[in-house]
């Protein structure tokens, strides 16, 4: 019987929450440690014990830096955890400001639910505070891609670019001999800022695990659907909203905001950056870019040299509460681009309850959106949400533009997969039943693997 075993703790059955734990006799390998994400069920999952105790762990792995990914980071560490989160350079970079801003926004979310009175505890609390993301980050510790480093006693990873966002990684694990592929959230080889993902080492791997967010969806939104929905709003003469996931979303709809505003395929209009969290996240991007680094996509350094690749001219970066609150005032056709990115929490929540009973105004849907989330439920076509305790109707013109994914599709995800030799198992994560489901029979029927989509808390044997 093998020594090592892989537990799955989060992403088993929903999207977000990504945790996987592999044991051997000698050590305790974490990747990932995200937050859950979506319908309130599934959200109070991050205030249940962590499954073990948290100074078991020898090392945190870290692919990137978006919040299902790293969000729980911080409870990790107030439970225990004691020793290195690594990653590289800028998932490292981004994991704090995504850590920092998290704390924030739950600091602020339980203060104004407390004012409010809209929560149903009646004094309501953060998950942590801005302490415990400092405490967090206090282990980060950065790695290079491509170069395979020891982190526990019998433990090894290699970091590969994935180019879901900048910084991000799929992984190879090894522990007590046994490996490990993580595709974890892989990109699209058509990124408009970020390099292809590495292909996947050549090797036979005793596991992999696979994503399959967009396991039985093919992205089909061409480019020029975002111009066109952008010119119908317009039209309208009310102002367009996009939630945007802070990270990497936001820069790549700035960029396309810019080319379209240089080619006049749409008017210039003045765009509004609401999320700090974006903003510091955009300076990043633009370091990246400055540098000609190798995760940015050739031919766009050159093509930006000299300028800011994300601002027309008519870029406004609203740090404050003060300047985010202006906004209300604006009149006419505007572009506001504020995050979460499922309008889950944040500035954009306050933009969608005092744009949301226009008809003239649009909100743009960018990215995905899990269930139970505002912005799925905008997706499905709800005709009131509720905001902040109070049901808000939605008048307002809703579209989705996939084009902005930066998540493989299914198609996508089989032909990176079909690259690396049938493994000893896999495993179907990060995804709704029906796409892990999909997932699962391509893999099984295309290419012979042996598939399995694992429950909450289920150990597998290696």
């Amino acid at each position: 019987m093998s020594e090592v075993t892989i537990s799955f703790l989060g992403a088993t059955d929903t999207v977000t929450g990504s945790r996987a734990l592999i044991s051997s006799k000698q050590s305790k390998i974490l990747v990932d440690c995200g937050l859950f994400q979506g319908i309130k069920s599934v959200q109070r999952k991050n205030w249940d014990p962590f499954p073990i105790e948290a100074n078991q762990i020898d090392a945190v792995v870290l692919t990137h830096a978006h919040l299902d990914h790293c969000g729980y980071l911080p409870l990790l560490v107030k439970q225990g955890f004691n020793k290195e989160i690594y990653g590289t350079r800028y998932t490292n970079d981004i994991a704090k400001i995504i850590l920092r801003d998290s704390a924030h926004l739950q600091m602020e979310d339980a203060k104004y639910a407390a004012k409010k009175g809209y929560s149903s505890h009646k004094d309501p609390k953060a998950l942590y505070n801005l302490a415990d993301a400092e405490k967090a980050i206090d282990h980060l510790r950065e790695r290079p891609f491509r170069e395979k480093i020891q982190i526990a006693e019998d433990a090894f990873v290699t970091f590969y670019p994935s180019g879901h966002i900048l910084g991000s990684s799929f992984v190879e694990v090894e522990v007590a001999g046994k490996s490990f592929l993580f595709t974890s959230d892989l990109g699209r080889n058509n990124h408009p800022l970020l390099s292809n993902p590495d292909a996947p080492p050549s090797r036979t791997f005793d596991v992999v695990v696979t994503e399959s967010t967009y396991g039985d969806r093919s992205h089909d939104t061409t480019p020029e659907t975002f111009a066109q929905e952008l010119n119908d709003a317009i039209a309208r003469g009310g102002t367009i909203l996009i939630p945007a996931f802070a990270v990497d979303r936001t820069e790549v709809i700035l960029m396309a905001l810019k080319e379209l505003i240089l080619e006049k395929k749409i008017p210039a209009l003045p765009i509004y950056v609401d999320s700090p969290m974006a903003l510091a996240a955009l300076n990043f991007y633009r370091e990246a870019v400055a540098a000609k680094s190798p995760e940015i996509r050739a031919g766009v350094s050159e093509r930006f040299a000299n300028q800011d690749p994300f601002d027309a001219g008519l870029l406004h970066q609203m740090a404050t509460t003060e300047e985010s609150k202006a906004i209300n005032d604006v009149t006419g056709p505007a572009i506001i681009i504020s995050a979460s990115g499922m309008a889950t929490g944040g500035r954009v929540v306050h933009h969608l309850a005092n744009m949301l009973p226009n008809p003239q105004n649009t909100v743009i849907l960018v990215g995905y959106q899990a269930v139970g989330s505002r912005g799925r439920l905008l997706e499905e076509g709800v005709e009131e949400i509720k905001i902040h305790g109070e049901l808000i109707p939605v008048k307002a013109h809703i579209s989705k533009v996939e084009s902005f994914s930066v998540h493989a599709d299914s198609d996508e995800l089989i032909a990176w997969l079909k690259q690396t030799s049938a493994p000893a198992q896999a495993f179907v994560v990060h995804g709704e039943l029906q796409g892990q489901q999909h997932m699962q029979q391509r893999l099984t029927d295309e290419l012979g693997w042996k598939a399995t989509i694992p429950k909450s808390g289920q150990v597998f044997q290696v």
